[in-house]
């Protein structure tokens, strides 16, 4: 039987608190203010959840009229039609780039999360006890599926190689580097109210880099704080820094993008039409082989509907504009 909302306004979050979207989508409800409960699921459920949402991955969230959706970037701006006072996406040019940065937290920036814990086997044994509930055995942690199917996903991410590790690390802690920074002066990331992008900083921080033993980041005194206050919500004051400049972590996630994610979602778009299964292209400095998946490409269509497509003639221009001078056209699919 199906575990429903106890009450008409309530939201069931579908999830684990070591997934990094469970904890992106906990993370923006906390923003919204809205009332949730979470329940443990594992992403091999098979049940009629799965069915419903026609997906095996985590988070699920029940919607208080018994919905069952998956995904977290369009479930958010479900939410911010129901909550607009508290909307995660702006709309107008600022919309368009909050999504982007948030799109290379998301399909970039979370192979960081998956190199960390299954590179580690400090992480993957801390991890993989947690959920036996017991310390599990050298030889235990050898023999579980998920301790296999880790550095899988790595090879398929690009962090198969060290040199690719060590640049993947490089990246994120100078990503925390820029947050520390940019905390001394605002609220947020982007600067005094939420946005998505704040969301899917504290899932990785709350599933993954704060939460398994390593890396450490007990330097990173500002972030820390910030990720503990966060759990109290936000107090619906404040607003985001303007479009174009934003803040200096904005800047520096958008030179992120330009410099590594939109060659790599280029390229893996052009995979999928060629129908190969694995694309090759430089990554800070090494060539490096990605197996080519179908959600980045989804992901970039779903930003292109839904922040660039509503936007009017004027501020279309006025994006094109701003993505041509920052080099970041690939993000757009050439129709």
């Amino acid at each position: 039987m199906i575990d429903k909302p106890a009450h008409t306004d309530e939201y069931l979050v579908h999830g684990g608190p070591r997934s990094l979207f469970t904890r992106k989508l906990t993370a923006a409800l906390d923003f919204y203010g809205v009332r949730y409960r979470i329940k443990p699921r594992g992403p091999n459920a098979d049940d009629d959840l799965q069915a419903r949402a026609n997906t095996h991955q985590i988070p699920l969230i029940q919607t208080p009229e018994d919905w069952v959706l998956a995904d977290t970037t369009p479930i958010l701006r479900l939410l911010d039609g129901r909550f607009p006072a508290r909307r995660l996406f702006p709309s107008g040019p600022l919309g368009m780039l909050v999504s982007v940065v948030e799109e290379v937290l998301d399909e970039w920036v979370a192979r960081v999360m998956v190199h960390y814990r299954w590179h580690n086997p400090e992480n993957a044994r801390y991890v993989l006890s947690q959920g036996a509930g017991r310390e599990l055995t050298l030889e235990e942690l050898k023999e579980h599926p998920i301790f296999h199917w880790g550095p899988r996903a790595c090879r398929a991410t690009g962090t198969e190689h060290p040199a690719q590790q060590r640049a993947a690390e490089r990246e994120y802690l100078g990503m925390l580097d820029v947050l520390e920074t940019q905390l001394g002066s605002t609220r947020f990331a982007l600067g005094d109210r939420p946005s998505a992008v704040d969301t899917i900083v504290l899932g990785g921080l709350r599933a993954h880099t704060n939460a398994d033993p390593i890396p450490d980041l007990s330097g990173y005194t500002r972030v820390l704080e910030w990720e503990a206050e966060c759990e109290n919500g936000w107090d619906g004051k404040g607003d985001l820094a303007p479009f174009p400049d934003s803040t200096p972590f904005a800047q520096h996630m958008l030179e992120l993008t330009r410099d590594q994610y939109t060659k790599f979602v280029s390229s893996n778009g052009k995979a999928l039409v060629a129908g190969d299964k694995v694309f090759q292209i430089e990554t800070y400095g090494e060539e490096t082989t990605y197996l080519a998946r179908e959600y980045p490409e989804r992901s970039r269509r779903i930003l292109q509907t839904h922040a660039y497509d509503p936007l009017s003639q004027q501020e279309r221009s006025q994006v094109l504009a701003w993505l041509e001078t920052k080099r970041l056209m690939d993000i757009l699919i050439e129709n």
